[in-house]
């Protein structure tokens, strides 16, 4: 059999839409430009990478050209995109189901391939979807990506995991799911459940930390420590836990809270160990010498353990002084004045964050409270924006109304997570329900030079300067005797401002 005919990179293609560095798809080696792509089709408009084919494809809206709602891969004259007919392309309907878009198989396009993979990792041993999740199937097969569905179950944990829910294996439950590895995949596959109606709605993070506790408790090597542990973990981190959730949901914070105390509490028994020393024999001095050698962190996490440890009876009366004042960390105005300047101007910056960042430098707001607002807490008018804090509604100024414009705008024209297609969250995640986690932000705003704490401390300095930390401090959401210290701090009490309407009389000069 004769090799394959090779052809010889030219080395100076692109691609027309994007203008990154292709080759012709041989097997001949790419010169050494960096990252090149290959290329995957060739349309009126020159040759198309496989990125720009794939946005092209899932590109749908009112063609400039003949006015219809339809795919538009194509570019007319002008640079707009255009429906195939008015570009002058090949139609792209599938032949299963004649609907336009991506041609994952040839002439079969990617949602029916989606249906053809659900049927089969769904199948509950008859050939056909268990009833039970028929609901889960149509949910993913309306996914408004069908490739991101076909790509997660090609993964190789995914499929094992729902063929154990579709044949039964193991109880469409909570508790059953929760025996099936891995940990993540099974989070996502129980959140999909629960929106589609399936399994009955619960708190995540509870339910993480109540799965996490057994296997920590387990690694504890010393049977009176782990015994100790056990019960601390157990009647107060747990109980507190789930007695918060009753309430309302838990925030991701709650639970890393309860885990660092866990954790700092087996440090303070190790510690003891190591002085030949346990819980019943810790004495003052050892006590005060580990406080005072332990960060401000740690310092209230061993309080809090010591404090049940003291009321259980499995610790003497030790006095517990006031853990020392954690320090500030801030920036200067001007820092604060330039961050926000380049969250302006900064358009290689992507818009979500853009958004987050100005929230917390103008208003102080924490990535927990900023994370949880929804589409409904922000009003937009012809001339004004408006945004509902816990306190009530404040106005955004300009130029940063046009900031939270933008970010609707492009968040009602990009396509939606798959697990959140119907979401009203202003920073969906990808987990079916849920907002996305403060984790990744944070280290994102960090990459990106945006600082969280040391922001929104000098925020909330220089608001408390502009007017009386008794109104300030309810709108934004905050302790009013905290924001009055902090307005001594910065050295302006408002002592001598007078209470009352200050609004001008009629007829007063």
């Amino acid at each position: 059999m004769s090799p394959a005919h090779r052809v010889i990179d030219p080395g100076n293609l692109e691609c027309a839409r994007c203008h990154r560095p292709m080759r012709l798809a041989t097997r001949e080696p790419t010169p050494a430009r960096g990252k090149v792509l290959t290329v995957v089709r060739r349309w009126p408009d020159g040759m198309i990478c496989s990125g720009c084919t794939a946005a092209a494809q899932e590109t749908f809206g009112t063609c400039p050209g003949c006015h219809t709602h339809r795919m538009l891969p194509g570019r007319n004259p002008t640079g707009q995109p255009c429906c195939t007919d008015c570009a002058g392309m090949p139609a792209m309907v599938c032949a299963r189901c004649g609907a336009e878009g991506w041609m994952e198989l040839r002439g079969v396009c990617g949602r029916c391939v989606l249906i053809d993979r659900l049927t089969i990792a769904l199948d509950d041993g008859t050939g056909r979807i268990r009833p039970e999740l028929t609901a889960l199937a149509d949910r993913l097969a309306a996914m408004p990506r069908p490739r991101t569905g076909i790509l997660w179950l090609n993964k190789p944990h995914v499929k094992p995991v729902l063929h154990a829910i579709a044949t039964g294996q193991v109880p469409l439950t909570h508790d059953g799911l929760t025996t099936l590895q891995p940990v993540a995949c099974v989070s996502y596959v129980r959140k999909l459940l629960v929106a589609a109606g399936t399994l009955p709605d619960y708190d995540h993070h509870l339910d993480r930390f109540e799965r996490w506790l057994p296997g920590w408790l387990a690694s504890i090597a010393n049977t009176d420590q782990r015994a100790i542990l056990t019960r601390y973990a157990t009647w107060h981190l747990l109980r507190h836990l789930r007695n918060a959730a009753a309430r309302s949901p838990l925030d991701p914070y709650r639970q890393q809270t309860a885990r660092h105390q866990a954790r700092v509490a087996a440090t303070f028994l190790t510690w003891l160990d190591s002085h030949q020393h346990t819980l019943e024999t810790c004495t003052q001095a050892l006590l005060d010498s580990r406080l005072a050698s332990t960060n401000y962190s740690d310092n209230v996490a061993t309080r809090t353990f010591l404090t049940w440890a003291i009321r259980a009876r499995v610790a003497p009366r030790l006095t517990l002084p006031p853990p020392p004042r954690g320090k500030t960390f801030t920036i200067s105005q001007a820092q604060r004045l330039q961050v926000l300047r380049r969250l302006l101007s900064d358009d290689t910056m992507p818009t979500a964050d853009r958004v987050i960042g100005t929230l917390i430098l103008l208003y102080a707001q924490s990535l927990q409270r900023i994370l949880a607002l929804r589409t409904s807490d922000i009003t937009t008018t012809r001339d004004d924006v408006t945004l509902t804090l816990p306190g009530g509604n404040v106005p955004v100024p300009a130029p940063f109304d046009a900031l939270l414009r933008a970010h609707l705008a492009e968040r009602a024209h990009q396509l939606p997570p798959a697990a959140n297609p119907d979401s009203d969250w202003l920073f969906p995640g990808r987990l079916a329900g849920l907002a996305i986690q403060p984790n990744g932000v944070r280290q994102r705003l960090q990459n990106l030079g945006i600082p969280n704490a040391p922001g929104r401390c000098r925020a909330l300095r220089e608001l408390v300067l502009q007017a009386p930390p008794a109104l300030i401090a309810p709108l934004l959401g905050f302790n009013t005797a905290n924001a009055e210290k902090i307005a001594a701090e910065a050295g302006n009490t408002w002592q001598h401002y007078a209470p009352g309407d200050h609004t001008r009389l009629a007829g007063n000069r």
